[in-house]
């Protein structure tokens, strides 16, 4: 039994180390095909046989954060004071990333007592949160896609996240009907969520009105789906910002340590520095630097087997931020910082190969600052 364990570990602990470095592009697409093939989901995926049915956006229990509930995106760190949320003119429709991490399915089955679901909290309170003092948050769940959906074939990945995709459209759709009023808004992202952003972006806001109500796109941690010249080129209204006021644009960036690898990709990305909110590649200063939030809990990272418990985990606080701790440049397409020797970076669950999991995170003031400020530089336009 004991010899178990640590084999159980032992392969937990490599399927880890194989998505920091399929992250970062760095030797990991091979191991982690490997992996997959051995630990991922049972079968092909079956939209046919998702079992879970279709979430209904009408019911407040299918909304990780809204303005009418008490959700961890209301946090804020210690000292920060925000507005009420439901009183604010702008919204921000809030995607969360991957945090379905087992596989047990190809499709998150939204367990509300699970670990997925505890994870999808984690970024209520350390990403969603963020834009609380601009914004009214609106964060819909969805059938995401497993993360092992990410370490198959291109074909195979486009099946299961063009599923879950259809959760985001339907929930953005129904807030645009029912709770937008018309009322502007910034749409919001990670990982995952970017590459549904992404897709919200081309199919529904660029090519009608609704990207004149557009505040701005804060796209982050898209890794190797880039936001390309060739994604833009595509796009009738929407562009890259390029500094800290245009709006109805674009940011995205990916983080990694110094001495890392930049992140391979198929094709180059945009990669926007949020000490400056430049493109310009210059190095930005420590000084720069508004606040780090170092995160409440870590993430769950199962990875192995059939396990999807909570861990009761309560997220009810944020931190202080911490001023002035790194600078960041951006180096063909990737941001690197300062390597941070606090535990929560040290042991993210990818070996230190990655600040992925904390794109946030490492800018959480900068994004609260600036995302309040073109919002407020929104209204004055208007």
């Amino acid at each position: 039994m004991k010899k178990r364990k640590i084999f159980v570990y032992s392969f937990v602990a490599l399927i880890a180390v194989g998505i920091g470095l399929y992250i970062t592009g760095v030797g990991g697409r091979l191991l982690m095909s490997g992996i997959n093939a051995i630990a991922g989901p049972p079968g092909d995926f079956d939209p046919d046989n998702v079992i879970t049915p279709t979430p209904d956006y009408s019911l407040i229990e299918n909304w990780a954060a809204h303005p009418e509930t008490i959700d961890p995106a209301d946090l804020s760190p210690e000292g920060i004071i925000v507005p009420v949320q439901g009183e604010l003119p702008i919204d921000v429709f809030f995607v969360h990333p991957t945090g379905y991490l087992t596989p047990i399915s190809w499709i998150s089955p939204m367990d509300p007592n699970s670990g997925t679901e505890e994870n999808v909290n984690w970024v209520m309170a350390n990403q969603a949160s963020a834009f609380n003092g601009c914004c009214n948050v609106y964060a819909p769940r969805y059938r995401q896609a497993n993360i092992f959906a990410y370490l198959g074939s291109e074909e195979e990945r486009e099946n299961i996240l063009g599923f879950a995709y259809q959760d985001v459209k339907r929930a953005f759709e129904y807030y645009l009907n029912n709770y937008n009023s018309g009322k502007p808004f910034v749409l919001a992202s990670h990982s995952q969520g970017t590459h549904h952003s992404m897709q919200l972006l081309s199919d529904i806001i660029d090519r009608s009105d609704i990207h004149e109500r557009m505040v701005a796109a804060y796209l982050i941690g898209a890794v190797n789906i880039p936001l390309s010249p060739e994604w833009f080129a595509e796009m009738e209204n929407i562009e890259p910002c390029n500094n800290a006021s245009d709006l109805g644009c674009v940011i995205h960036w990916d983080t990694m340590p110094d001495g890392g690898s930049v992140v391979e990709r198929p094709a180059p990305s945009v990669c926007t520095n949020p000490l400056v909110w430049s493109l310009d590649g210059e190095a930005a200063s420590v000084e720069q630097h508004a606040g780090i939030v170092i995160p409440q809990h870590s993430y769950n990272l199962f990875f192995s087997g059939s396990e999807d418990t909570a861990q009761g985990k309560i997220f009810n606080s944020l931190a202080a931020p911490i001023l002035g701790l790194t600078g960041a440049q951006c180096r063909d397409g990737t941001l690197f910082v300062e390597r941070l020797e606090d535990p929560a970076f040290r042991e993210s669950g990818f070996a230190g190969a990655s600040y992925h999991l904390f794109d946030y995170n490492m800018f959480y003031m900068n994004i609260h600052e600036n995302a309040r400020f073109r919002s407020e530089t929104f209204l004055s336009a208007q």
